[in-house]
């Protein structure tokens, strides 16, 4: 575009006759802005490498290019008046550099016209004085200069991403934690869930297996104090292994760190402590490696709203090194998966897409080009039921031959396609297992429902205290009233039973008894975590 914009600009110069454009000659005049608005081009990637916000690095190249260019006329042209050798150091500044170009033109530019001769040409670069050719030398040299310090700084300094040595040129690796778990962690872990402290053993005594597509030791992630606000704990040592073919999901309310636990195996974060294998290379020394076998569907879509749903399966397809007609045919079946080839609605701007559709374009782009690993945060969030069983199906189907790792708020979702569990609280994981046997392990009672008239009321739960001294109420209201009552008391031949007995005393409306659900239990967990931490 700056191109375009320049070729426009000398078009109209010597349109309108101005000797500046039309006594230059054209390519003295093209090459030498080409090769500065390069060296800008360059000289941004390494301000924004040096920067954190991105207001703060355009307001600081605006205010170094006026501030520098105003200055260029007090000091560029007095120094080549007096044949100053100190003008070569403020040409590698870019601005004066562009000042200094511009003073040979318009000088040339200027005599041409008195004398009736032509301006500045290639042949005049030789001429006494003349600093064309130490510009463009500098300017030739800076663009590369610029770019690889952009590209060094931002490996090394980046806010996104897994830092690397800043000798990893040479080979230099970042310092690792050798200690898988310190020793307040350790502690804290004895005192944990079993099924926690026995995924934390395994992964322990596990040494290098092939069969497992992700191991977790030790991940941590603490966010250091920001606005008087105390260092946050995002991720508490997380231990854990996953296998080829499994589906492991990751259940927790808002903040308690699923999303911070996957953005640091994705390589969007760097762990504060711990470190992960991803098919058998550290996320810390290793992620170039990593990145072209995973997929990962993000919390929030990550598309461009000019392009359309192919045109995003095209452009991540070639990323997995996919060509030619295989990547034609990704692309087709990626949209075909997720209902989005029929009537054309692949070849339609993303813009023009609802919210259910964008989520499902991009779980096809985390499947695309067959990742071994594929990270699904929140995958159904804002879709229909019909297309959320329909996505259901893409990842059951996606599952042989790799692991995924799920994120979801939606038990019936959780319970249909993950082999395992964990439920995470505050950064940690509090248990680990199958759905089936989590619900028994830390459900461990029947929830009893029963709705009588307001006057039957207090008959009711006396008869259901009768049946069972140590059921709980959970809920009471205009007669209907819920009860936990833990399997090691009464069983459900027992509440039948009773319940045969109690509708010919009292005018019983309505009654349920069910094992405990998910839901029910992770409820639980996370009101017994955040009750013990206020104790």
């Amino acid at each position: 575009i700056s191109t375009l914009h320049f070729i426009i600009l000398m078009v109209f110069g010597n349109a309108i006759g101005l000797n500046f454009f039309r006594l230059t000659d054209k390519g003295v005049m093209f090459v030498f802005f080409f090769v500065y608005m390069n060296t800008q081009i360059g000289m941004a990637f390494f301000l924004s490498s040096v920067f954190q916000n991105t207001r703060t690095v355009v307001a600081f190249g605006f205010i170094f290019v006026f501030a520098s260019s105003l200055m260029s006329s007090f000091l560029v042209g007095p120094l080549v008046d007096q044949d100053s050798k100190a003008v070569i150091w403020l040409e590698l500044v870019p601005p004066f550099a562009l000042f200094r170009g511009l003073y040979e033109i318009s000088n040339y530019s200027f005599k041409g016209a008195y004398q009736k001769t032509e301006g500045l040409t290639w042949s005049k670069f030789s001429d006494d004085g003349n600093g064309m050719t130490e510009v463009f030398i500098i300017l030739l040299v800076e663009f590369p200069l610029f770019m690889a310090l952009g590209w060094y700084l931002e490996q090394v300094l980046g806010q996104v991403g897994t830092r690397r040595h800043w000798l990893f040129c040479l080979g230099g690796r970042p310092r690792q934690d050798n200690t898988k778990v310190d020793e307040t962690e350790h502690t804290s872990l004895n005192m944990e869930q079993e099924d926690v402290r026995e995924e934390y053993e395994r992964v322990q005594n596990m040494g290098n297996s092939d069969s497992h597509s992700i191991v977790l030791h030790g991940l941590k992630k603490v966010y250091p104090p920001q606005g008087g606000q105390p260092a946050k704990v995002a991720c508490r040592s997380l231990t854990l292994a996953i296998e080829k073919g499994e589906c492991f999901g990751l259940l927790g309310p808002n903040g308690a760190g699923k999303s911070t636990s996957i953005n640091m195996m994705v390589g969007f974060m760097t762990p504060t402590s711990g470190h992960a294998i991803i098919e058998g290379h550290n996320i810390l020394t290793e992620m170039n490696r990593i990145y072209p076998m995973m997929g990962v569907c993000p919390q929030h879509d990550l598309l461009w709203e000019l392009m359309t749903g192919r045109e995003h399966l095209l452009f991540y397809g070639r990323l997995k090194n996919l060509k030619g007609q295989e990547l034609q045919c990704a692309a087709d079946d990626a949209l075909k998966s997720v209902n989005l080839y029929r009537n054309k609605v692949g070849d339609k701007k993303v813009k023009t897409y609802s919210g259910g559709m964008k989520r499902r374009l991009s779980v096809a782009i985390s499947f695309i080009g067959s990742p071994r690993v594929v990270y699904l945060d929140e995958p159904s969030t804002g879709m229909d039921p019909a297309s959320r069983r329909n996505l259901w199906n893409v990842i059951k189907q996606g599952k042989e031959g790799r692991a995924i790792i799920l994120t979801t708020h939606s038990m019936e979702e959780a319970e249909v396609l993950c082999d395992r569990l964990g439920i995470f609280v505050d950064g940690g994981l509090q248990c680990v297992g199958d759905p089936k046997g989590l619900t028994s392990r830390y459900g461990g009672y029947l929830v009893f429902t029963i709705t009588t008239g307001p006057d039957h009321s207090q008959a009711a739960h006396d008869a259901v205290m009768r049946l069972c001294p140590e059921a709980k109420k959970t809920y009471s209201l205009s007669g209907t009233q819920k009860y936990e009552m833990p399997t090691s008391s009464i069983s459900v031949a027992d509440v039948f039973s009773g319940m045969q007995s109690l509708r010919s005393q009292i005018q019983v409306q309505d009654w349920g008894v069910a094992n405990a659900s998910l839901e029910e239990v992770f409820i639980k967990i996370a009101k017994k975590k955040t009750a013990a931490e206020y104790m």
